[in-house]
């Protein structure tokens, strides 16, 4: 009862976006809309305070929304050993999916499995690799790789047709990553389509060629460039398998996408949505039925801070959330204490059961793009793929991702969208809980494994000048 009334029998009145706008300039006293109440993203798509809901949104569900995503931990303890009783403990404790860092890859963060045949066998002994996905994260030994996994595949008499694999092949996210190719762009574009050649003759299933974004997001690009370089290297994917003389239509399945996620939740969703429109509108026009794009997400390097590490935890869990309702295959949560060595088994319980948590309780997955309609998030996607297919466009006339960067050209872009978030942080326009605002007066110490944090080795031709993995804190320290 209100007042006397049935709740059923009061009725308010309706109103509109114009009276909406009204009382709001009104409320504004003098003071602009667009300075007030109208913020933008790093690519200057516009976020308003309120929008309408959107019509004929597009359903984007996960390649196979039959399941949960995968729960994938990673494998980057340098002591195989060790690594071996990580990787038993994440499977027996719930995780799906395990994804193997080989040192030396742009995404190893100083650590890293031995690239060896040797080290992968030992770390996976004891492993059912029938029942659990497996990654190979993108590195310069990547197309080795496939011939370790291969024979090991072989020595336990597996059957390939029952296997979930994804071998992360992006000579671009390499190149970037490391300043550096075994050889030359020319060499490389030659020799690839034989190699897929391989591949196809030994009818392993699975992603092979992946578009790693995750490189150019910790390097500093913004979320626009980051699906753009990945559309570009998709692209260019697609044409190494046209070289291999493999119809476009078979081979679009194999290719892959890993893209990072962060604490910017709506805009999150909205890049891995966005993603799947792009791959579908770049397949449209190559003349093939579009197959849905197998979506790898890990949490944001660039977000993690060395200070009040705890504050991690919050980040890749809003992060987490952001991939799975943004439609995500698989997803990796980097541990909260990587800013200060290689995690411990507390930090990788606590990734891993953020995402068991998030589904088994809480049950995100349960709707297949529980986006669609809103008019933000929509609004946001749409924005997101008009600013990534101009990066893709731009690209594709300096002559693809490989080239591009041995121009030095996406390297600056990157470069100037990078300084330009890190002087928003030095000016104090924007803020990081733990370290620029609400910092601790003393900080509290962190448990981390004994394992020495080793660069990438100097081997190949220097092309051009990496784009090393940057945490927004430590370019707001002035520690580059």
């Amino acid at each position: 009862m209100i007042g006397g009334k049935l709740l059923e029998d009061v009725r308010f009145e309706t109103s509109d976006a114009a009276q909406w706008r009204a009382l709001a300039d009104k409320a504004l006293a003098g003071a602009t809309f667009d300075e007030v109440l109208v913020s933008r993203t790093d690519d200057a798509i516009a976020v308003m305070p309120l929008y309408e809901r959107a019509k004929d949104a597009m359903l984007l569900p996960r390649a196979n929304p039959a399941t949960r995503w995968t729960v994938t931990q990673r494998i980057d303890d340098p002591d195989p050993t060790r690594a071996n009783r990580q990787a038993q403990e994440d499977v027996a404790q719930g995780a799906t999916g395990l994804s193997i860092v080989f040192e030396g890859a742009p995404n190893a963060f100083g650590y890293g499995l031995p690239a060896n045949p040797d080290a992968l066998a030992k770390a996976l002994d004891g492993i059912d690799i029938a029942r659990t996905h497996l990654r190979i994260d993108v590195h310069p030994m990547s197309r080795a790789s496939i011939d370790w996994l291969v024979a090991l595949l072989t020595a336990r008499r597996v059957d390939p047709a029952n296997l979930s694999l994804s071998f992360g092949i992006d000579p671009a996210a390499i190149f970037a990553g490391t300043g550096r190719l075994r050889m030359s762009v020319e060499a490389l574009l030659a020799s690839m389509p034989q190699s897929l050649a391989h591949f196809f003759g030994l009818g392993v299933p699975g992603v092979l060629l992946e578009a790693d974004g995750r490189v150019f997001h910790n390097g500093g690009a913004t979320e626009a460039q980051e699906l753009g370089i990945m559309l570009a290297a998709a692209v260019s994917h697609l044409r190494m398998f046209e070289a291999a003389r493999q119809p476009l239509v078979y081979a679009a399945p194999h290719i892959g996408f890993a893209l990072s996620v962060d604490q910017d939740q709506f805009l999150s969703m909205a890049k891995v949505r966005a993603l799947r429109k792009l791959w579908a509108r770049a397949q449209e026009a190559c003349s093939i039925a579009p197959v849905p794009c197998q979506v790898h997400a890990e949490t944001s390097w660039r977000m993690m801070t060395a200070k009040d590490p705890e504050t991690n935890i919050l980040r890749a869990t809003v992060a987490c959330f952001a991939a799975a309702t943004g439609g995500a295959d698989s997803i990796s949560i980097l541990p909260h204490t990587i800013t200060h060595g290689l995690p411990d088994a507390f930090a990788r319980r606590v990734a891993r059961n953020t995402q068991l948590v998030m589904a088994g309780e809480s049950h995100v997955d349960f709707v297949a793009d529980p986006a669609i309609g809103s008019g933000g998030i929509e609004a946001l996607t749409d924005g997101l793929c008009e600013q990534a297919w101009k990066e893709f466009q731009a690209i594709e006339a300096e002559g693809g991702p490989l080239k591009s960067l041995a121009d030095n050209r996406l390297q600056v872009r990157v470069g100037e969208a990078r300084d330009k978030r890190a002087k928003a942080y030095r000016d104090k326009k924007r803020s990081i809980v733990g370290t620029t605002l609400y910092p601790l007066k003393s900080e509290r110490p962190v448990s981390t494994l004994d394992a020495e944090r080793r660069p990438a080795p100097q081997e190949g031709t220097v092309f051009c000048e990496a784009l090393g993995a940057l945490r927004i804190d430590e370019l707001v320290e002035g520690r580059p």
